[in-house]
């Protein structure tokens, strides 16, 4: 990417004070979340809680060239951030500030000429300067030019070191501020970016309002589903990654996986850690979830888990769904226009002071035509619930499983990369139909109940089974989920109950769908083969939802 030449910042010495509060080394910074005070900004009734800042220490940040808008930032235990600053202008107007994260795999944003989208369809620099902000990206540790570990936007580094550069900020000129050392400051970003903001934001009270695009919850949620690992985005992942700067649990976990298709339970407690999970409920700021139908890293479990804790505690909060994110869009995606409005409104309505800024609906998602629904909350009011019941024997092999997919319609760099991990209509399945007598929206997990018996040889990988459902009308996976089963095959009678993956589908009236359980996926790692097992019955439900409103 081109770097633009930008104004430069002569004020900045190599080491600047700072208000901020902080703790020991030991443990997390973080500036209390009790808002005890606020004040009314605007007539129009918008109130904004104050984020009382403490005295702490020094800041060491030093320009890496005259002229350049690269500083390198010591963090608090020593390792060097790189940070890219873009100030809007230095003509004496105070404007508020922007950090965007990167996805895991890249260093900051430098390209202040595009105004196109990311591959994350989060707004570009010039696009933030032109909407009034002061932008701030950074290489995370162990990213691009920056040193240290790479552990996965732990709270207690990564979510440290993003504390630290919200400290720098504070003492910049053209930086508005709502009290010393506190600057008014937005986050956005996508993936690794979208991580980093949940976990500042439950750390850190300067954080004012947030977008976090194609997030996760839990690692171990997304990860590790069913404590089975994904092998598929594992493969990827660690591919882009720096050897040489990964946390030694990442490379064990990845090991491992391939090895034996679990995780050691050191390796699972370690990602754990890494959050956000419970950190959420710490989260006290307006917040946009964004999150694609599409997207096999991280579902739409994630953000809805994320949503439902804001929203139970009182916090404003809304989430949209596009085709997109870490997936192949198969059917008919959206041009990300809706995503991008409403991430500026969102912004400009909590760093901008003026409450007469209208959000939208707080729910907006699509099926799998590109329709758009919206509700006043999620879930919404249960519908009916579509039912169907089946039997049959899985022979536990290797051929036949679910995927890859094939089409013509990959859109973007992460459809493309993720096309050959992408579940698709499996040729050995137990197959179930499930049969549409009117008009129905699932947005939903749908659920899951087996029994059965079955045996399988010995060996390290684990006993499972996957589970998709398939569009009969197009032969494509629904939101190309696939969900792991729990199997004992130990030739004894049991059963299993699991709730599959969200989904977003439309179905009209006359409308099939298959519910498939198949031995193997492109999308996890092959569990143990050979042996069989025989479902003496398969129920499944996918709920529907009443309270959403069709548009288009």
């Amino acid at each position: 990417m081109k770097t633009a030449t930008i104004r430069t910042i002569a004020a900045v010495t190599a080491s600047v004070s700072l208000f901020a509060a902080c703790s020991s080394s030991s443990a997390p910074t973080k500036i209390t979340n009790a808002k005890t005070t606020s004040t009314t900004v605007k007539p129009g009734g918008f109130v904004r809680p104050k984020c009382v800042a403490q005295p702490t220490g020094r800041v060491a940040a030093k320009q890496t060239a005259p002229g350049s808008s690269d500083y390198d930032i010591t963090s608090f235990d020593g390792t060097t951030i790189r940070a890219h600053w873009f100030p809007r202008a230095l003509d004496g107007t105070d404007s508020p500030t922007i950090l965007k994260g990167p996805g895991w795999g890249t260093g900051g944003d430098t390209n202040t000429s595009t105004t196109t989208a990311g591959i994350f369809s989060d707004s570009s620099i010039s696009r933030l300067h032109d909407a009034g902000y002061n932008v701030l990206t950074w290489d995370p540790r162990g990213w691009g030019a920056s040193s240290g570990t790479i552990t996965i936007n732990s709270p207690d580094f990564e979510g440290r070191d993003v504390q630290r550069l919200i400290d720098w900020v504070a003492t910049l000129p053209a930086v508005k501020l709502d009290g010393s050392g506190d600057p008014r400051m937005g986050m956005v970003g996508g993936s690794y970016g979208g991580g980093i903001q949940l976990i500042t934001a439950a750390l850190d009270c300067r954080v004012d309002v947030i977008v976090p695009t194609i997030a996760w919850h839990s690692l171990i949620t997304s990860l590790y589903k069913g404590e089975t690992f994904k092998q598929g985005w594992g493969d990827q992942l660690y591919s882009f990654a720096p050897k040489d700067h990964l946390d030694p649990h990442i490379t064990s976990a990845y090991n491992a996986g391939h090895a034996t298709g679990v995780m050691t339970p050191a390796d699972q407690q370690w990602f754990a850690a890494r959050g956000p999970a419970d950190l959420v409920g710490q989260i006290n700021v307006p917040t946009l979830f964004i999150q694609g139908t599409v997207d096999t890293l991280f579902s739409l479990d994630e953000a809805v888990t994320n949503y439902r804790i804001l929203r139970t505690k009182g916090v404003e909060a809304s989430m949209i769904w596009y085709c997109g994110g870490h997936g192949s869009c198969l059917t008919h995606a959206d041009d990300g226009a809706r995503i991008a409005k409403a991430a500026e409104l969102w912004l400009a309505r909590s760093l901008k002071d003026d409450a007469n800024i209208k959000l939208g609906p707080r729910i907006d998602i699509i099926d799998q035509q590109g329709k758009s629904f919206t509700a006043d909350d999620f879930p919404t009011a249960p519908g009916a619930v579509v039912k169907a019941h089946g039997n049959g024997t899985l022979k536990l092999v290797e051929a036949g499983g679910a995927g890859p997919a094939t089409t013509s319609l990959t859109k973007g760099l992460l459809g493309s990369v993720s096309l050959a991990i992408t579940p698709g209509k499996a040729t050995n399945a137990v197959s179930v139909s499930i049969p549409f007598s009117s008009d129905a929206l699932v947005a939903a997990a749908p659920k899951l109940k087996v029994s059965y018996t079955g045996t399988a040889p010995a060996g390290p990988h684990p006993t499972r089974v996957f589970a998709q459902l398939v569009d009969d009308a197009t032969g494509i996976v629904l939101g190309n989920q696939i969900t792991p089963i729990v199997m004992i095959l130990d030739g004894a009678a049991h059963t299993a109950t699991v709730s599959l993956e969200t989904i977003s589908y439309h179905a009209t009236p006359g409308a099939k769908v298959t519910l498939q359980i198949v031995a193997t996926t492109v999308a996890y790692a092959q569990p143990r083969l050979g042996g069989s097992i025989t479902f003496s019955a398969i129920d499944v439900e996918l709920p529907t939802s009443h309270g959403f409103t069709a548009h288009g």
